[in-house]
């Protein structure tokens, strides 16, 4: 009787290249845009070098790039420590809003502001830090600007009795059209801290209504909600 040989099946060992790791026909700036175009939420420096394969030097340099292109454009570059995202152009959030139906937001109270500009410039701060600053307590304002999302929580300090403490949020970046915390006014001109356009509104029309009234008498202070 005739035996055969066993066969044998023969599997290739070659496997597919990863796309991931095909190089793209794409500068390191155009596929940075890619990624935080697509996120939802502020991406990590380190989450976006790791992604393209990057050191943290050329995301630095590549976000540069864009926020040079940017400047002719209607999108911009925002940063928060090392988080960072795209969004639209300050001068463009009224015309934003109108093609989206959104209504304007409350304006802040006198208070609301005040709070934010020390959160922003002493960040992260505590709230007996908060407390001891302006002279009174701040448990009502601090509630207003988590709940308007203007501030947010940083985790607890390694201090007695473990505070939490504070710092602005993107959305406080949103509200005054800044790009980063590094656009904040010098602290001596507190004053220039841009206000949104419902509080421009507002705060022209209460001039208005004080110099019709009594110029000396300064507008009353919105409560805090």
């Amino acid at each position: 009787m005739e035996t055969r040989e066993p066969v044998t099946a023969v599997v290739s060992t070659a496997t597919e290249a990863d796309p991931a790791e095909v190089p793209l026909p794409l500068s390191l700036a155009a596929q940075l845009e890619s990624l935080l175009y697509v996120a939802s939420e502020p991406a990590t420096l380190n989450a976006l070098a790791a992604t393209l394969d990057a050191t943290p030097g050329e995301i630095e340099a590549a976000l540069e790039e864009l926020s040079a292109q940017y400047q002719a454009r209607g999108i911009r570059l925002q940063r928060l420590g090392n988080r960072v995202r795209l969004v639209t152009a300050p001068e463009m959030g009224a015309r934003i809003q109108k093609f989206l139906g959104l209504e304007e937001v409350n304006r802040l109270s006198q208070a609301a502001l005040e709070t934010l500009a020390i959160i922003a410039y002493n960040q992260p701060i505590t709230k007996p830090q908060l407390e001891a600053i302006r002279g009174v307590n701040c448990d009502g304002v601090i509630n207003t600007l988590l709940a308007r999302n203007l501030v947010q929580e940083l985790g607890r300090a390694d201090t007695v009795g473990h505070p939490m403490r504070y710092g602005v949020s993107f959305d406080f970046l949103n509200h005054f059209g800044l790009r980063g915390v590094h656009e904040l006014p010098a602290v001596e001109r507190l004053d220039t801290l841009p206000l949104s356009r419902t509080e421009q509104e507002a705060a022209a029309g209460a001039s208005t209504s004080d110099s019709e009234a009594d110029p000396t008498t300064p507008p009353p202070l919105d409560a805090d909600r």
